[in-house]
């Protein structure tokens, strides 16, 4: 029986890089989404093709109410995703997104019985997100050893994040190897209904810079 792994699947590169090395893996994969109100509601289809043609077992979209809080260019109109670089933590940051999505991926895991949850979060050619740092994934493996009955009963999941210190030209360049069609994800963090990217954002800089830096032709649709 293939072992069994929840994996967190935005739409994005990074994780649609993470279910493709997942499956090569030998996994079987369960692809976790989250609908929380973001500006950028086009990865959420971009997720369900990406989970699709990479084998996916399953793909579950959870909704949440993250404009609640609010806080976030990416959960409240009134904060404009900004189109150069700034200092510090960007206002694209998501107060404790990856908090609360490890939290119900892990829930999730211990249901199916997984013994895995992968995350594709990186530390290296990133805007400086606090929840995408060893440190925090660390710290959450920590949570997980004691949070469960799955861990005090002696299988604990482990929280996998294999893009941690690995730059987006080799991200890239292992996800070409392992089949995933870039052309499908969406990154971009205003990005319109159509799935057309603005090109400036933080994260189309990156992943634009990321193509480049590994020599392969990016397939973003820009406006």
């Amino acid at each position: 029986m293939k072992q069994r792994a929840v994996v967190l699947l935005s739409g994005g590169l990074d994780s649609a890089t993470v279910l493709a090395m997942a499956r090569a893996e030998g996994r079987e994969c369960y692809a976790l989404g989250f609908d929380y109100g973001q500006r950028h509601r086009a990865e959420l289809r971009a997720a369900e093709n990406v989970a699709r043609a990479l084998g996916a077992k399953e793909h579950r979209v959870v909704r949440l109410d993250l404009r609640a809080i609010g806080g976030s260019a990416l959960t409240d109109d009134a904060i404009a995703v900004p189109d150069a670089p700034t200092e510090g933590i960007p206002v694209t940051y998501v107060p404790a997104r990856n908090t609360v999505f490890l939290s119900i991926a892990l829930g999730w895991a211990e249901v199916l019985e997984a013994e895995e949850v992968f995350i594709g979060v990186n530390a290296v050619d990133y805007s400086g997100y606090p929840d995408c740092r060893p440190a925090f994934i660390e710290a959450f493996q920590q949570l997980a050893n004691v949070a469960t009955r799955q861990a005090v009963e002696g299988r604990p999941v482990a929280i996998r994040a294999p893009l941690m210190h690995l730059s987006k030209a080799e991200i890239i360049r292992r996800g070409v190897a392992a089949g995933v069609d870039y052309s499908m994800t969406i990154s971009c963090y205003d990005a319109d209904e159509a799935g057309q990217a603005c090109g400036s954002c933080d994260s189309c800089r990156l992943r634009r810079a990321g193509f480049e830096a590994a020599g392969v032709p990016d397939p973003t649709r820009y406006r």
